[in-house]
């Protein structure tokens, strides 16, 4: 008689590996998913390093750099294995079951991205591409002379059909995966490693993509700091990120012309191919606005009437002085920066 494991509590639908190592995990065998598992719980100098297939439109060597390999997210329904009872991962269809992007070499795959980027913006479908370009330099301080770099622009694609002697015709580019916040993989590491799992498993951790961490939070500085000077050089901005993302930001004003905007968002897809061990990248749409209206959208919220604000404020009003001060906690002590589960995001 089999014996059926305990349902967990919360059987919600959770976030797990996409895709690992550059494959769709739902494509691995249960040996490989086993292989990488193990080596993941392996301290970091005795892991076996692992080759990237996205890196420089996956040139030949280039090696993972990003701790637990997991390229993207997918969402996971609970389901109950047949024999054993145990939690099974079922992959959630539709729109919510959109791969996110967790690595921003994830864009980098056949370089497509920077050419859809180059062919819109430079009328170049294969332009030069020059990463990590210096755009900020520190000023002098009592301790230092300045001059050092402090900023940069992700990518840089210059046209290569200038003529000769003519000004050179180039766009700057930034790409912008999600960080994540709720539990480490250290979980899904584990319960992959087990060889009695021949099976997809429900998530082990609870985690969601955190996007006001990467939007608001990341690239809206960015965006703030470096559009306008590109602006007053009549150059244009090109962030990519992928469906997801983009439908997390609230609505923004959009212009019909490249010419009246600041900015392009250059949003993509990942597909499933058939036979195939890796999904592939997809062009999806492009959106033409402002700098002004990027950052409403990326702020996501809309004021509330004076009425509603005041009535909250009525709601947490303290009955005596030393309830005020138990009230003076925070919600979100990842206030200042991006989840620590969440060391990879904005920057190539």
């Amino acid at each position: 008689m089999v014996t059926r494991a305990r349902k967990p509590r919360d059987n919600s639908p959770r976030f797990g590996i996409g895709e690992w190592y550059g494959y769709d995990i739902t494509k691995l065998s249960p040996e490989q998913r086993q292989h990488f598992g193990a080596e993941n719980l392996k301290q970091k100098k005795d892991r076996e390093p692992q080759p990237c297939p996205f890196k420089a439109g996956g040139v030949a060597g280039a090696l993972c750099s990003k701790e637990g390999g997991v390229c993207s997210l997918r969402l996971y329904a609970y389901g109950e294995h047949p024999v054993t009872g145990r939690a099974m991962g079922i992959p959630v269809e539709g729109r919510s079951g959109d791969l996110r992007a967790t690595c921003p070499y994830r864009f980098h795959e056949s370089l497509d991205v920077f050419n859809w980027v180059g062919e819109t913006i430079l009328g170049d479908p294969d332009p030069l591409k020059i990463s990590e370009v210096g755009f900020l330099e520190a000023g002098a301080t009592t301790d230092s002379e300045g001059g050092d770099d402090v900023g940069r622009i992700d990518m840089v694609l210059v046209s290569t059909q200038t003529p000769p002697g003519a000004p050179m015709e180039w766009a700057a580019l930034e790409i912008q995966a999600v960080y994540f916040s709720g539990n480490a993989m250290r979980g899904e590491f584990k319960a992959f490693e087990d060889t009695s799992v021949d099976w997809l498993i429900y998530p082990a951790g609870k985690r969601r993509p955190d996007y006001r961490s990467s939007g608001p939070k990341r690239l809206m500085p960015q965006l703030q700091i470096k559009v306008p000077t590109l602006r007053r050089w009549g150059k244009k901005m090109a962030v990519v990120v992928d469906r997801a993302f983009f439908d997390s930001i609230g609505d923004m004003d959009n212009v019909s012309d490249i010419s009246n905007a600041d900015i392009a968002w250059f949003v993509v897809r990942f597909e499933e191919v058939d036979g195939a061990l890796r999904t592939r990248i997809v062009r999806d749409e492009v959106r033409y606005t402002t700098l002004e209206r990027s950052v409403e959208g990326l702020t996501g919220g809309k004021p509330v009437p004076l009425t509603v604000f005041e009535s909250r404020i009525n709601t947490k009003r303290p009955a005596s002085p030393s309830e005020a001060i138990d009230l003076l906690t925070h919600e979100d002590e990842n206030e200042g920066g991006p989840p620590p589960d969440a060391p990879v995001g904005g920057e190539t």
